[in-house]
């Protein structure tokens, strides 16, 4: 069995030095799905984007999105045609809220189909961009497995999660689904 690929997928603004999606690709050796435009996102593109990315991958991939990149992947999965061994979707930005980011409103509406392959959610109760109830609305839909982390605000650089060694177990959690 080939090695599984892990690819992180930022959200808007991608991921500075502190988020623990960086320091996964500088301590695991993790991919970054790299975007024309982190600061004015347009779906399509990021779209284009991560399809590329999984097709460039060797072996089974795993993503490993957070935020605005969840929803990201959501209208990827409603077309791709490639296979994925699993998704981590972390902080799903609820693209559907009013308040929400100018920026993001293009993600909207949030697909709510069935993801075609293994994932959680990951979610915590004081996430200022997406409530838990709506996290639990999204893995309910998507068939992913939703685990509540507590309150950890959006599971970004703010969290100051450092490696984060409990996400990065339920990374390996679906690497080894992929591997049986």
């Amino acid at each position: 069995m080939q090695a599984v690929t892990i690819l992180t997928v930022p959200g808007l603004g991608s991921s500075g030095p502190a988020h623990w999606q960086t320091r996964w690709e500088q301590h695991y050796g993790c991919r970054r799905v790299e975007q024309g435009d982190w600061q004015h996102p347009v779906c399509a593109d990021w779209v284009a984007a991560l399809d590329a990315a999984v097709a460039a991958a060797p072996g089974p991939v795993v993503l490993v999105a957070h935020s605005l990149a969840c929803a990201m992947v959501a209208h990827w999965a409603a077309t791709a045609t490639r296979p994925l061994a699993g998704a981590l979707l972390v902080g799903p930005a609820d693209v559907d809220r009013r308040a929400q980011l100018p920026e993001v409103r293009g993600f909207a509406p949030m697909p709510l189909a069935r993801l075609p392959f293994p994932s959680m959610v990951v979610a915590s109760t004081t996430d200022e961009y997406v409530t838990l109830a709506r996290a639990t609305e999204f893995a309910a839909a998507w068939g992913s497995r939703l685990v509540n982390v507590g309150a950890l605000g959006h599971l970004n650089s703010e969290s100051e999660l450092g490696l984060w060694p409990e996400g990065w177990a339920l990374v390996q959690e679906l690497v080894t689904g992929a591997s049986q």
